[in-house]
């Protein structure tokens, strides 16, 4: 495998969200729906908030009311007067993200509509400040619930974990073959997916994400832009973006699930701070897959399950793309994993199983 991960936090490209400069059918296309063009008949234009009615919903951006922090800026949540609770995203002028990444995202959010990503109630452009709405998510983000967990809080479940993954690769199969064109994500990370109350996974944060390659063309030309250590290491080294540097990502993604840890962690010794290079030795021997498990999962899970969801993610983060499953075959062994865990679930509860390694399948 090859162990890489992205050169710095983010890389900030302002006039990147248009896909290419050559002039095609496909990317006039493209180009027209990122510019909002109102003849789509598709395109569904969120609610436009005025600027004093999201100061009043989250009194006044109160730092009681801040629920999180990211590239774009804080988030806050609110009460609006329709009784709504929502989750607002005030862009920082002086942040790692744009007036452009703004655009896309309201843009893509607006085209784009599908259980597993997060709904955009709106936005606001009043008096020079730029703000996104979105329907609350009452257990915040997957980072939030599966690192650091507090005392008074469950960690979370095999079964939950595997719920987590399953609509997580839902989104991203809407965003590779069912949304027309296809789009790529860009900046899948725990911090990205947001959690309902009953634990559905949302994708969310979408100002980095790009309408994929359409017609005879196998990639989209653009500058390297994502979050240390979940970036593919063909993207980082050429700038070509595909489906599958998205397919690389989610299999970091799963890798944190399955061992609790963070893709890099600063707080342990160097050489266990990049998750890829921690597991590296693990992943080449199945007899050791276990031992990457989350201790605060206490081994209840099934031995043969977690050796299936380890074998899926080996297989996304393949160094060559071309090796990296198809995300519609993830989703498919995801689902079939998660369906038998939740069987699984009530007998588990009763009896702690021996972690020893099962039988070859």
């Amino acid at each position: 495998m090859y162990l890489f991960s992205c050169l710095s936090q983010k890389w900030k490209d302002a006039d990147d969200y248009i896909v290419d400069t050559a002039q095609s059918p496909e990317n006039d296309k493209k180009n027209d729906i990122l510019r909002g063009n109102k003849n789509e008949n598709n395109a569904n234009e969120a609610c436009c908030f005025k600027y004093s009615e999201l100061v009043a919903a989250t009194q006044n951006f109160k730092e009681d009311n801040l629920i999180g922090e990211g590239g774009f800026g804080g988030v806050y949540k609110g009460l609006l007067e329709s009784g709504q609770v929502v989750a607002i995203k005030k862009l920082d002028r002086n942040g790692l993200q744009g007036n452009q990444e703004f655009i896309v995202e309201v843009l893509m959010l607006s085209l784009l509509h599908h259980p597993n990503l997060v709904t955009l109630a709106g936005y606001c452009s009043d008096k020079n400040q730029r703000l996104l709405v979105y329907k609350y998510m009452p257990m915040g983000s997957l980072e939030d619930r599966l690192f650091d967990v507090k005392f008074d809080k469950e960690p979370l479940g095999w079964s939950t974990r595997l719920k987590i993954a399953v609509g997580t690769a839902r989104g991203l199969e809407y965003l590779h073959l069912k949304a027309n064109p296809p789009v790529i994500y860009r900046d899948l990370k725990s911090s990205n997916i947001l959690l309902d109350s009953e634990f559905n996974a949302k994708l969310s944060d979408f100002g980095l994400a790009k309408l994929g390659p359409v017609g005879d063309r196998t990639h989209v030309s653009t500058r390297v832009m994502g979050t240390y250590g979940y970036c593919a290491p063909e993207y980082a080294m050429t700038g070509k973006l595909t489906p599958k540097s998205d397919i690389y990502s989610f299999g970091v993604v799963l890798l944190e699930l399955i061992t609790g840890r963070r893709a890099i962690d600063h707080t342990k010794k160097m050489e266990e701070r990049s998750l890829i290079t921690w597991c590296h030795p693990f992943l080449k021997d199945r007899t050791k897959f276990v031992e990457i498990a989350d201790p605060l999962m206490q081994g209840r899970f099934s031995i043969r399950s977690l050796h299936h969801a380890v074998a899926i993610c080996a297989m996304c983060l393949q160094d060559q793309p071309v090796f990296r499953p198809q995300i519609s075959d993830v989703v498919t062994a995801l689902e079939f994993l998660a369906s038998q865990a939740e069987k699984n679930d009530t007998r588990l509860s009763s009896s702690c199983i021996t972690l020893e390694p099962s039988p070859e399948v």
